[in-house]
């Protein structure tokens, strides 16, 4: 099975509270999960990296061969791909917490940018957990 997931973080004041928005969807473009986590307080950084860590944590039940995950965070993007170093002790900490977990989901892994406005529906799952400083679920 192959999957495909957007995921956004967010955080109100940078550092301030803070979640993470997941949408997945199957190989036809469906959504088929859907969650928001909030995750207390955190930088906006923090919040886009534990929204890929929720997101493999996610999908590791789904038994998938493949996941293809979409981001607008230049940032998690560039650094996950290795295209740019990563000089802060946390957000190093938990690159190789999600480089772990990759390497022992065994599946085809790849990350890409995609602009802000392609990313609505994690936007808004991200916001609203931040919102209600809680977690909003909607599986499909």
């Amino acid at each position: 099975m192959k999957v495909v997931a957007y995921i956004d973080g967010s955080s109100k004041g940078n550092p301030g509270k803070a979640g993470y928005g997941i949408v997945i969807k199957d190989e036809d473009d469906r959504t088929i999960y859907s969650a928001g986590e909030y995750i207390g307080e955190a930088t906006n950084n923090v919040a886009e990296y534990r929204g890929l860590m929720g997101c493999l944590e996610l999908v590791r039940s789904f038994g998938i061969s493949s996941l293809v995950v979409y981001s607008d965070s230049k940032l998690l993007v560039n650094q996950m791909n290795g295209s740019y170093r990563i000089t802060k002790p946390h957000l190093k900490a938990l690159h190789e917490k999600i480089k772990k977990t990759l390497d022992s989901m065994m599946i085809d892994f790849e990350i890409n940018y995609i602009p802000r406005e392609e990313n609505s529906m994690a936007d808004s799952l991200a916001k609203r957990s931040v919102r209600l400083q809680k977690r909003i679920e909607e599986e499909k």
